[in-house]
């Protein structure tokens, strides 16, 4: 990774993300390969050594200690001002909260003073290892913004673990999707979300997760029961695993002219029932069946309005937001 990028580790549980922190942590040992931080071979290093901070979800603070004493006690072993403390506090506005104890203070309190530790080492490399998943959802969401703004502020290099859609597209400049200790994929956000490398990547990356149907290419047509699209222009006839995703979907069934009319976005369509509705407010999110396959559509506004559990809809999609994958191998074609 580049001097000062985020760089966000995502994956289900299981799949090596905390190994592969801890290991650039020096927490692990590699069997094999190496670490390098900056122009450093660190892999046989101990972790007091590599000059990096690394953020627990557990926070990990001394409980007999008060938030001054938790956020100085490491600068104290390495002969650091202490003068620091109160410009790390100020950061992360702790500054009310300099003379509590952990016990004394929320979650989302206690998740600053461990960030406020690592900060105020100015370690070479920060690592964020599941900070956040502790926190209810509205916490998680308030310190998610604080810890963007803090590397805009202080320019650090980080990586970051989450198993959180949302905290990976929205923290990191660059995404590493894990799967079983492999790199599935590895881009920009907005790249991955787009342009999914494989099946894996595009049923983990999204909420609801992508649709896939079973389908063939045949005279320039998607087929599958209860579907006809017009394929894309480079596509091979033959046997393919269609992706769509819930929110990429459009009603084409309503009168020209209503507000929930959309223009066909191509030749063809799907057809469409409804087996259960999620009101969402000004959305819902439709749970049905194509054919015999289980389908999510996410509708907004008026395409909602009057739709109701075993109605048949015919949905379309831009051509250009259909994914198609190797039945095979389930690398994207």
């Amino acid at each position: 990774m580049e001097d000062g990028e985020l760089v966000v580790l995502v994956g289900p549980s299981g799949c090596g993300k905390s190994t592969l922190l801890r290991t650039i942590a020096g927490l692990e040992i590699p069997d094999a390969g190496e670490v390098r931080i900056g122009e450093r071979e660190v892999t046989r290093l101990p972790p007091r050594e590599r000059d990096v901070a690394m953020v627990f979800q557990s926070y990990a603070l001394y409980p007999h200690l008060t938030v001054r004493q938790n956020l100085s006690f490491g600068l104290k072993l390495r002969k650091t001002p202490a003068a620091r403390v109160s410009e790390v506090a100020s950061m992360l506005g702790l500054d009310e909260l300099l003379d509590r104890y952990p016990r004394q203070m929320s979650g989302g309190q206690r998740q600053r003073v461990a960030m406020g530790r690592a900060i105020a080492r100015r370690p070479a490399l920060f690592l964020f290892d599941e900070p956040l998943s502790n926190l209810d959802a509205a916490l998680r969401a308030e310190v998610r913004i604080e810890i963007k703004k803090l590397h805009q502020s202080l320019g650090s290099t980080m990586i970051y673990v989450t198993h959180d859609q949302v905290e990976a597209m929205t923290l990191a400049d660059r995404l590493v999707v894990l799967n079983a200790g492999e790199v599935e994929q590895c881009g920009p956000p907005l790249d991955v979300y787009d342009h999914p490398a494989s099946l894996f990547v595009a049923g983990f990356m999204g909420s609801p997760a992508m649709n896939f149907i079973s389908a063939e290419v045949a005279d320039g047509e998607l087929r599958a029961p209860g579907l006809t699209l017009s394929a894309p222009e480079d596509a091979k006839p033959g046997e393919v695993l269609l992706g769509i995703r819930p929110q990429d979907v459009e009603r084409a069934d309503a009168e020209p002219g209503s507000a929930a009319y959309r223009t066909p976005a191509g030749p063809g369509r799907i057809d469409f029932v409804v087996d259960v509705l999620e009101p969402m407010g000004f959305e819902a999110y439709a749970h049905g069946r194509v054919g015999e396959t289980k389908f999510i559509a996410r509708l907004e506004g008026d395409a909602v309005r009057g739709l109701s559990e075993g109605d048949h809809v015919a949905l379309s999609v831009p051509p250009q937001k259909l994914h198609l994958f190797d039945p095979k191998t389930g690398r994207a074609l």
